[in-house]
């Protein structure tokens, strides 16, 4: 996430009445505590842009009707062009908990927020390095003295452009980098010559694709890319909360977990055309990609999501030496901090769902 990822313009229209203003209007700590005993709590959820394939889960929940199966009604929001990114909605107090990527709460430690992550949805950016034929761009080792696009200036794709320079010896002096969105501005940027490249997300890398602008030149779309790219599992997409919010709300958590585990399982014993049938149609066929070209991306790369909301071994460590490369980070982390398993851990064994995905120990 890219920490914002944005909508593309037909989603973000359909999505308008969602955005912030609308969701802002009570504190996190009343919105999840209001009604009395045994009524349902609300949730507010911020996602760094809900009609992306990465944040698919989040909307595929609510689809399914699993966060009222569980005893939570969760009210979605997606971040808007320029406005506030979800983490920051949630760390302010606008919204409860953020759909958006781990890294962000070892940079708040850094910062002296407790922030963590309750549930993990996908060991993977789920991002592609997509480049111009005429860039020469095939790995991190070509950044130098291009230019680059990304979601937005410090951004997760900000951090990854600059964790894969690094990784190959190339300094962020060494190149440019500038912010083009996600969309029909990110298409645009390379189109008019822009940028060499763009990190981006599907569905745009499926119209960039498609509209012949540029290839995939670095896969860091799922769990096996990332891992090649980066030395590990690269947590990515999960949901995040304040921590002290977090320990006055474990039973409200714990729904909000039991109905994602439900959504990860489903996802991973469901078919690309499947979860794309559930999905609004608005995120599946718009002016960017048709739905058989939505479909043919959730194939290729939906290996990015987790089956069972763990937070797979070695993926916090990963995160944090991406955040220390890159200069993000500079003072010590405790990692057992910045996430927990015991929430999934709990849906798994409630649901009795076999696991599959070794889990982080408190280290790591």
């Amino acid at each position: 996430m890219p920490r914002r990822p944005v909508a593309v313009a037909v989603a973000a229209s359909v999505l308008t009445v969602l955005a912030l203003g609308a969701v802002s209007a009570c504190s996190a700590k009343s919105s999840a505590s209001t009604g009395g005993s045994g009524s349902v709590p609300t949730v507010k959820l911020m996602a760094g842009g809900l009609d992306k394939q990465i944040y698919l889960p989040y909307q595929l929940a609510q689809q399914l009707g699993f966060y009222k199966k569980y005893g939570v009604d969760v009210q979605l929001s997606t971040e808007q062009d320029g406005g506030v990114g979800a983490e920051e909605a949630m760390a302010s107090g606008q919204v409860d908990m953020a759909g958006a990527w781990y890294n962000h709460t070892i940079e708040f430690q850094a910062k002296g927020k407790a922030v963590e992550d309750v549930v993990q949805l996908s060991g993977a950016p789920g991002e592609r390095e997509m480049c111009t034929k005429k860039s020469g761009v095939h790995s991190g080792a070509d950044f130098k003295g291009k230019t680059l696009g990304v979601t937005d200036l410090g951004s997760g794709t900000d951090t990854l452009t600059q964790f894969l320079a690094a990784k190959k010896g190339v300094k962020a002096s060494e190149f440019h980098r500038i912010g083009v969105g996600a969309g029909s501005t990110a298409i645009a940027a390379l189109q008019n010559g822009k940028v060499d490249c763009v990190m981006t997300t599907q569905p745009t890398v499926a119209a960039i694709q498609k509209k012949g602008v540029g290839a995939s030149a670095i896969d860091l779309a799922t769990t096996s890319g990332a891992t090649a790219a980066m030395g590990g599992a690269y947590p990515a997409a999960s949901v995040l909360a304040r921590t002290d919010w977090v320990n006055a709300h474990k039973d409200t958590v714990q729904k909000v977990v039991d109905a994602l585990v439900a959504t990860m399982h489903w996802i991973n014993t469901h078919s690309a055309a499947d979860i794309a049938n559930k999905l609004p149609a608005s995120y599946v066929s718009n002016q960017l990609v048709t739905k058989a070209d939505y479909i043919s991306a959730l194939t290729e790369d939906k290996g990015q999501f987790l089956p069972d909301g763990l937070m797979p071994a070695g993926g916090p460590k990963t995160s944090l030496a991406t955040e220390q490369l890159v200069g993000n980070v500079k003072s010590s982390v405790d990692l057992s901090k910045t996430f927990t398993n015991d929430f999934a851990v709990q849906a798994n064994k409630t649901e009795g769902f076999k696991t599959t995905t070794t889990p982080a120990g408190p280290n790591g």
